[in-house]
C-alpha cells in the first residue's frame, strides 16, 4: 500500500520542529483518504510544492497531532496532495 499523501503547512511547526496536523487542508485529505490519524502512522506531507516523509504522534503539550519530519530530506512536491494551496 502506498503512503497517503496529506496537506501540511511547513510553516506551521511546534517548539520541537514537528508539523501541526491541524490545517483545514490536512483535515480535508485525511476525509478523501478515509484516514484517522494514529500514533505510528506514517504519511507523505506536502504543501504543493515541498514534500517530506513523516511519523505521526499526538502532542500532549498543545493537545493535537503532529508529525515529525527530517527537515534535511525535505524533496521537490510528487503533487499528490489534493486541491490548491489557496483553498487550504
Amino acid at each position: 500500500m502506498d503512503t497517503p499523501t496529506v496537506f501540511a503547512d511547513f510553516h506551521n511547526a511546534d517548539p520541537r520542529g514537528r508539523l501541526r496536523l491541524n490545517c483545514r487542508g490536512t483535515a480535508e485529505d485525511l476525509a478523501r483518504h478515509r484516514l484517522e490519524l494514529s500514533d505510528g502512522m506514517r504519511l507523505v506531507l506536502s504543501d504543493d510544492e515541498l514534500e517530506a516523509d513523516g511519523r505521526v504522534l499526538f502532542s500532549a503539550e498543545e493537545n493535537l497531532w503532529v508529525a515529525e519530519i527530517d527537515w534535511d530530506a525535505i524533496r521537490p512536491s510528487g503533487g499528490e496532495a489534493a486541491g490548491p494551496i489557496a483553498d487550504r
